[in-house]
């Protein structure tokens, strides 16, 4: 990772618990300036006290992402109180035990994990573009291997699976990578990739979810080789968030080592224009993002 970061202001969603908060103190110990988002106010204030110590600054924004409304407040605050960004970090993540819907009446886990990354970058793509390495990220998951869009059926009200319901998020999040990219005029700087931190079992993410999911979770997690620690799955996450090389390239998927292909389905133009059109109808925004100004 770069050592001097303290000309970089990151903003952070999900980084007040798992790797998203052992990222959050590792970049602020490199002097960077870190927005945080979390929902927990508590453990808010204990992040942005033991950042006291260190070179750079953790500031932590309260926001229950599931909400549009909340999402929202939350982008005109940043653009208020923080004249650029240079690294817009989409980490907040949840697995719902059982099918519930958001404030806006949509399927939490899709809400969440999705549709609050899609919104939020509409928010705030204008507030990346001068700086001089803008970046957006996504932490995403192998788990989308497992997965199918049924854009049909985009919210699972048909027959509901906890662990297929994050799947499908994981799944959306590579294909708004690829189509962001996609759509991203020629001349703009902004790069745009996503992540697979490796399967992190000792993070909250499955607090929610089903007895079984829970337990299948727990007998991964003991097996040599499966399971990935907070450290590792956080040191890849800033890797793509500051290290030079992911700089460079843009709409690609992040694995251990590098780019790798994801499952074809994340890549497939109809699946992912469709869907792009979905979630901005969703969301209540145009479908023709991102233009040379974007709102």
């Amino acid at each position: 990772m770069t050592d001097d970061l303290s000309d970089r202001t990151i903003f952070l969603t999900g980084g007040t618990s798992g790797f998203g908060r052992v990222a959050a103190v590792d970049l602020a110990q490199g002097g960077a300036t870190v927005a945080v988002v979390g929902r927990d106010e508590s453990k808010g204030a204990t992040l942005t006290e033991q950042s006291n110590d260190l070179p750079g600054t953790i500031a932590f924004h309260q926001a229950d992402l599931a909400s549009q409304s909340t999402v929202r407040s939350l982008a005109a605050t940043v653009k208020h109180e923080y004249d650029q960004i240079d690294v817009l970090a989409h980490n907040a993540g949840l697995s719902a035990g059982s099918r519930r819907e958001s404030p806006d009446g949509i399927e939490i886990t899709l809400a969440v994990n999705h549709l609050a990354p899609y919104l939020l970058t509409y928010e705030l793509l204008d507030h990346l573009r001068d700086a001089p390495d803008p970046r957006v990220v996504v932490t995403a998951s192998d788990i989308h291997r497992r997965a199918t869009l049924d854009l049909d059926d985009l919210q699972l009200t048909d027959e509901y699976d906890s662990l297929d319901a994050y799947a499908r998020s994981k799944l959306a999040n590579i294909a708004f990578t690829v189509e962001l990219d996609d759509r991203l005029p020629d001349d703009s700087a902004v790069t745009v990739n996503c992540v697979h931190p490796g399967f992190v079992p000792s993070t909250e993410l499955f607090r929610e979810a089903s007895l079984r999911t829970r337990l299948l979770v727990r007998i991964a997690g003991l097996v040599p080789g499966v399971a990935t620690s907070k450290q590792e799955a956080a040191e890849r996450l800033q890797s793509l968030l500051v290290e030079p090389r992911y700089g460079s390239m843009s709409g690609q998927y992040i694995g251990n080592d590098g780019p790798v292909d994801p499952a074809p389905e994340a890549t497939n133009q109809a699946v992912r224009r469709r869907l792009w059109r979905m979630s901005a109808e969703l969301v209540g925004i145009t479908p023709d993002w991102p233009t040379s100004s974007t709102n």
